[in-house]
């Protein structure tokens, strides 16, 4: 797969606070041919994990709409 350029912005929706999880709304924005935006809903134990598993997903999804070759 081609490499995925992207920018991510996280904000902060409900603080964790043991046990519970935190609640994140991540925006990621990617550069062209992946010129596409995302908002994803994450609960995570904090905002860096978050932002990563925007990108994750991100990154997943371009996969799956754009082919390796193009």
């Amino acid at each position: 797969m081609r490499k995925v350029e992207v920018r991510s912005f996280v904000e902060v929706v409900k603080e964790p606070s043991r046990p519970v999880l935190g609640k994140y709304r991540v925006e990621v924005w990617g550069a062209e041919p992946h010129d596409y935006v995302r908002i994803y809903e994450i609960q995570s134990r904090s905002d860096i994990l978050a932002q990563q598993e925007g990108i994750t997903r991100f990154e997943e999804e371009m996969s799956q709409i754009l082919p390796e070759d193009e």
